[in-house]
């Protein structure tokens, strides 16, 4: 029993050092990046001090243009009444994907957001201070900073946090993202274990390294129960000691 007991230590104690020498880093920076997000505002990641998305407004009370004489027989996915620089518009969605703006009074078909329209809906949302005019750039792929419907415009303004708004072709604010955002996203990447697409979270590295985590608690617990014992053992036979003398 006793050599059983031995050898149970010292497989326990081996794996556990092993396991503590592999995965040791990882789990530095698993605690490093959980508290880094933990300490970080959500609000403030997702660059809303800086950009207020949802500033369209309320759509007037007014009659607008049925939606079987916008589609015309084109098959929908969905469709909107909303507001768009202050002028009620149908964001009308195909099958296929494809995203329509049209007027919300008439029906008409109206053209796809250019570059000067997008800048003029990210600085309207806009609520910094930027040191110079924006540059507004088509973006056709995706990125480990904008994930969100392509093409889209990035309107890049310059100010402390390196504001990008992301600007999707129906007009809408796809994506804010600011120097938090990347700083938050660095971390991010660092706990998931994905280093190329930063959205993975089931990655072989880090399902690899969780077991190795488990199995270092199991080795530990293991550990603690074969040694805990023996040191109460000995606390207790010496304070009995001077009571026998």
């Amino acid at each position: 029993m006793r050599s059983n007991r031995m050898r149970l230590h010292i497989g326990a104690s081996r794996l556990h050092r092993w396991l503590a020498l592999i995965i040791g880093v990882q789990l530095l920076l698993w605690f490093t990046s959980g508290l880094v997000m933990s300490l970080l505002p959500i609000d403030r990641v997702r660059g809303e001090h800086l950009v207020e998305r949802d500033a369209a407004g309320v759509l007037p009370v007014q009659a607008y243009a049925p939606l079987n004489q916008i589609a015309s027989g084109m098959p929908l996915r969905g469709a909107r009444y909303r507001l768009l620089l202050g002028r009620p518009v149908v964001e009308v969605e195909t099958v296929s994907g494809e995203l329509r703006l049209h007027d919300a009074a008439t029906g008409a078909p109206l053209r796809a957001v250019d570059a000067a329209m997008a800048l003029r809906i990210a600085s309207a949302a806009y609520k910094g201070q930027t040191r110079s005019k924006p540059q507004v750039i088509r973006i056709t792929a995706a990125s480990t900073e904008y994930k969100g419907r392509l093409p889209a415009w990035q309107v890049a303004f310059a100010d402390d946090e390196a504001t990008r708004v992301y600007v999707d072709d129906a007009g809408r604010i796809a994506a804010v993202r600011t120097g938090t955002w990347r700083f938050y996203d660095f971390f991010w990447a660092l706990h998931i274990m994905d280093w190329s697409e930063h959205e993975n979270f089931n990655t072989p590295w880090l399902k690899a390294f969780a077991v190795g985590g488990l199995m270092l608690a199991i080795a530990g617990t293991i550990l603690l129960y074969l040694r805990w014992p023996r040191k109460q053992r000995r606390k207790t036979a010496g304070q009995a000691a001077p009571m026998n003398r």
